[in-house]
């Protein structure tokens, strides 16, 4: 009993996640499709910051907002990605306490920025479509880089606090985690110190971070609607719908994701279907918002044309010159 006791106050140095417990037919098939998925989202998420800055047709607001989140996606998997290769491959993995804070950390800034973003591109939308004729005024150039710099501030700032209170904490007993990173929750069942502070300040985050942003886009989108069916040309409702539809669905599918592992009920099954949750929106999701911003834009897949077509040009000159 006293050696029990003994081993729980142990305080850890390092935890050991345990990530996907599959078979090896089932972990590689895992590995190679979170290695096509990586690739993709980095590859696609470069393509349309490249395309922003370079092409001259997309030298607006909405797609400089659009480049911001994509380098947010990028910061993302590449947090979680290539720590849950060693995981998977190894059958599990240990990490220190510190790296495990610290991927939590980058976690939620990426997070939270996503949040901000999100929000200030239906802001964006909420000008072009109901105060047409202040847009430009409104969302000038320079106005767009402080409102993408205060997102990013914002991000990386407000998580820093809670962060630096989990530093503080102990961690003791058991030191595996049924996870594929560093999780919140998991990381407050493991410490034998008290959580008060850091769930206070994480419910008292919440507000600025996720329901703030949240109302705004709910408010935002319900005076879209309501101007946009109040357009007497069928055309005009169409073309703004267009508009909007890639970043309601990205901020659907974020908040659903999000929200669905945060506040559903945690017991033994749900926590296997939150883990693959996590997987989505954590994964999955920073390579479907390019795949969304593209596909359904004719704008980036006009601009993505004419950059192929410059490389066939270059390529065929530099091929019959010689």
């Amino acid at each position: 009993m006293e050696e029990e006791e003994e081993i729980n106050r142990t305080v850890n140095s390092e935890f050991f996640l345990l990530g996907f417990q599959n078979g090896q037919r089932s972990t590689i098939l895992l590995v190679c499709l979170l290695l096509v998925v990586y690739c993709g989202t980095i590859c696609g998420n470069l393509l349309i910051i490249t395309l922003v800055s370079t092409s001259r047709n997309l030298h607006s607001p909405m797609y400089f907002f659009v480049s911001q989140l994509s380098i947010s996606d990028i910061m993302l998997t590449t947090d979680i990605v290539p720590n849950m290769f060693h995981i998977l491959l190894n059958n599990g993995g240990s990490i220190t306490v510190n790296g495990c804070i610290t991927q939590y950390y980058f976690f939620c800034a990426a997070e939270a920025f996503e949040c901000f973003i999100l929000t200030v591109m239906s802001y964006d939308r909420y000008v072009a479509i109901c105060n047409p004729l202040h847009y430009t005024t409104t969302m000038t150039s320079d106005r767009c880089v402080v409102l993408a710099a205060i997102c990013w501030v914002f991000g990386f700032s407000i998580t820093l606090m809670y962060c630096i209170t989990i530093s503080m904490m102990t961690f003791c007993g058991p030191n595996i985690i049924d996870h594929f990173f560093c999780d919140l929750i998991p990381l407050l069942e493991r410490a034998c110190s008290s959580t008060y502070a850091i769930e206070l300040e994480v419910f008292i985050m919440c507000f600025p971070i996720l329901f703030i942003p949240l109302t705004v886009i709910i408010v935002s989108y319900i005076n879209i609607i309501v101007t946009i069916l109040q357009f007497q040309s069928n055309i005009c409702r169409q073309k703004a719908f267009s508009t909007c539809s890639s970043h309601l669905t990205v901020v659907s599918i974020f908040y659903f994701t999000l929200l669905s592992v945060y506040l559903f009920p945690k017991g033994e099954e749900t926590l296997k279907f939150s883990k693959l949750l996590s997987l989505l929106y954590t994964v999955f999701t920073p390579l479907i918002n390019p795949i969304i911003y593209s596909l359904r834009n004719k704008d980036i897949k006009k601009s993505l044309r004419e950059k192929i077509n410059k490389c066939v040009t270059y390529l065929n000159d530099i091929i019959f010159s010689r």
